[in-house]
């Protein structure tokens, strides 16, 4: 594929996502993996996952993190720049004009209404998203990483703990699992 093509492809596919995703960067992550893993098969869905998570990691959206991270795996930084100037563009100009429309109307008790409705839309939507990384936790059968996920999601809902704090105990646990992964591996590798 040509440079050209590809940076269209690109701009293309974050622009249409982020113009017709509505409720937040959580309810675009499925549709980036629909469109980047299932339909151009660029990614697999286990990186996919990862850079989901780097993207949620890092100070900022998910979903321009996600698309920042996705366009640099295809393009390098002018690919990270044509994927996050794709997903900014329509939010920027859709909240402009909502902005002075919701001015107008924000004290009718129907469009109160309505919001509460795409309220409860985009809650089910993260709660898909979560079930359905999960899912692929639980699928890898490790103990540690369902440990973690379980530690942090009681740690989270019991305990408050900040999500800065999950996160970093979690890579920690993470990096560790890596670390005796890789000596597993080196010392098997010296045995043969």
């Amino acid at each position: 594929m040509k440079k050209k093509e590809l940076y269209l492809t690109l701009f293309r596919s974050t622009f249409f996502l982020s113009m017709f995703t509505f409720g937040g960067g959580y309810v675009i992550v499925p549709l980036m993996e629909k469109k980047f893993v299932n339909e151009l098969g660029w990614i697999d869905e286990d990186e996919m996952l990862n850079l989901i998570a780097i993207g949620q990691s890092a100070p900022g959206p998910i979903a321009v993190n996600t698309s920042i991270l996705i366009g640099y795996r295809m393009a390098g930084f002018t690919g990270a720049m044509v994927t996050v100037f794709g997903t900014i563009l329509p939010p920027l100009a859709i909240m402009t004009g909502l902005a002075y429309i919701y001015l107008a109307v924000r004290d009718n008790a129907l469009v109160n209404n309505v919001l509460l409705g795409m309220q409860a839309g985009v809650a089910a939507i993260i709660v898909n998203v979560v079930i359905n990384m999960a899912l692929r936790i639980i699928k890898q059968k490790k103990i540690v990483p369902v440990l973690v996920m379980i530690a942090a999601l009681i740690a989270g809902i019991v305990f408050q703990v900040n999500i800065l704090w999950l996160l970093f105990v979690s890579a920690l646990i993470g990096l560790i699992m890596t670390l005796v992964d890789l000596k597993n591996k080196h010392d098997k590798g010296e045995s043969k």
